[in-house]
């Protein structure tokens, strides 16, 4: 009887202990990923010499300076453009060396895997995502990604104005700490992002914008960017400390029709909206936009009334599709162009700007503004940058303006 009343009470508290010791378990915790770099993805030109030809098995080394560091991140991988699936043997990821050279600390270095495979194929079209890499970042830290590959005809995307170098050697040569005999070349190929374990919170801030968000005349290798100074400033507050910032910029691009890269919109959904844990957007594009309207010579004044309803148009959507993913909108307005060498810019097209601008600082519409116009223009000659901040061709600042631009952003606004 007693035997059968010890079965009846382990029958009774069994489901106790069972909650007891599930309740000892220490929980689970899931990654909680945050985009900590990204680059905007364009199509390669077939003859561009650069590109490793499609009989060659290579070892390619890319540099990336992270905004965000966390405990663990992990890749991704564009094969947006290809026409045919991309197989990557196997990719490496280790810290740089140093600035000056392609070498990486090898010894410290992480095989990166995809579903435990050390090689993936990629579909034309698609993206793939790595596993995670169990390798602790810190926020502007440079590190180095190499990928290997045999047979690279469909190395058809990437960034085209890295400003940064890549490396390219024949062979496989993931083992070497430094690349001998590879050639350099500043372009960005394939890898697309990178996201880090947000353990101590925070969310990332998407430039999205043309050259002169993509740096065109900065310092190569010298992360002078005007996001690459946001990132800075944010990392030094510690309320804004665990903020990244994404480069979204292509050089030439434009908000309504395509060009150097897939019009702002088109490329909308995948270099702004499916950026994990995006949470703040700022928009810096539509000089392009402006200055093709009279590439060709003078227009009738009908043309630069319908460019820029089109134009304010497109903007009305950006921030409509932004808000509907919960991020926040901040326009930024358009730097002055005149006197710029690769366009004709007449009276006009400054009356144009100066429109576009109005309806950037306009309340109503984008959630806050940075004023990048009034950071960079010539008090004496608003239509023209300052000559301290101007490159020389009268359209993109030089790093000086980079760094006022980047240092005119309220980081209240974070």
């Amino acid at each position: 009887m007693r035997q059968g009343s010890w079965k009846g009470s382990a029958r009774l508290f069994s489901p106790v202990l069972a909650l007891l010791v599930t309740a000892a378990r220490p929980p689970v915790q899931t990654p909680q990923w945050t985009a900590s770099w990204a680059t905007a993805q364009q199509q390669f030109n077939a003859t561009d010499a650069t590109i490793p030809s499609s009989d060659q098995s290579v070892t390619v080394r890319q540099f990336i300076r992270l905004t965000k560091g966390g405990r663990e991140l992990r890749l991704r991988f564009s094969n947006i453009f290809g026409m045919a699936p991309l197989t990557i043997d196997a990719v490496q990821v280790a810290r740089s060396a140093g600035p000056a050279s392609n070498a990486v600390d090898v010894k410290n270095g992480r095989l990166v895997r995809f579903e435990g495979l050390s090689s993936v194929t990629i579909p034309a079209g698609a993206e793939y995502w790595s596993d995670a890499v169990a390798m602790p970042t810190e926020a502007l830290e440079t590190v180095g990604v190499d990928m290997r590959v045999s047979g690279t005809g469909s190395l058809a995307t990437g960034h085209i104005a890295s400003h940064a170098t890549s490396y390219i050697a024949s062979g496989d040569h993931l083992a070497d700490p430094v690349l001998s005999d590879a050639r350099s070349v500043e372009h960005w190929f394939v890898l697309s992002g990178v996201v880090v374990d947000s353990h101590r919170g925070g969310s990332a801030v998407v430039a999205l914008g043309d050259s002169i968000t993509d740096g065109s005349h900065s310092t190569t290798n010298g992360n002078d960017r005007w996001p690459d100074r946001l990132a800075e400033r944010l990392h030094a507050n510690p309320r804004t400390r665990e903020l990244s910032v994404l480069n979204l910029g292509i050089g030439g691009n434009r908000v309504l029709l395509d060009g150097v890269g897939p019009n702002a919109l088109a490329r909308f959904d995948r270099d702004v909206l499916a950026q994990p844990n995006a949470r703040v957007l700022i928009l810096l594009e539509g000089v392009n936009d402006l200055g093709t309207l009279t590439h060709d010579g003078p227009v009738p004044p009908a043309a630069h009334d319908v460019l820029v309803a089109r134009l304010t148009q497109a903007y009305a959507q950006i921030i409509a599709r932004a808000h509907q993913h919960g991020l926040r909108v901040i326009g930024a307005t358009i730097l002055p162009f005149a006197g710029a060498v690769s366009y004709r810019p007449d009276s006009q097209s400054e009356a144009d700007r100066q429109k576009v601008n109005g309806w950037i600082r306009k309340a109503g519409h984008f959630d806050s503004v940075i004023d990048f116009d009034r950071a960079v223009r010539d008090p004496s000659a608003p239509d023209h940058l300052l000559p301290a901040f101007d490159c020389g061709d009268h359209l993109h600042p030089s790093v000086a303006g980079y760094r006022a631009m980047g240092d005119a952003i309220p980081l209240t606004l974070f």
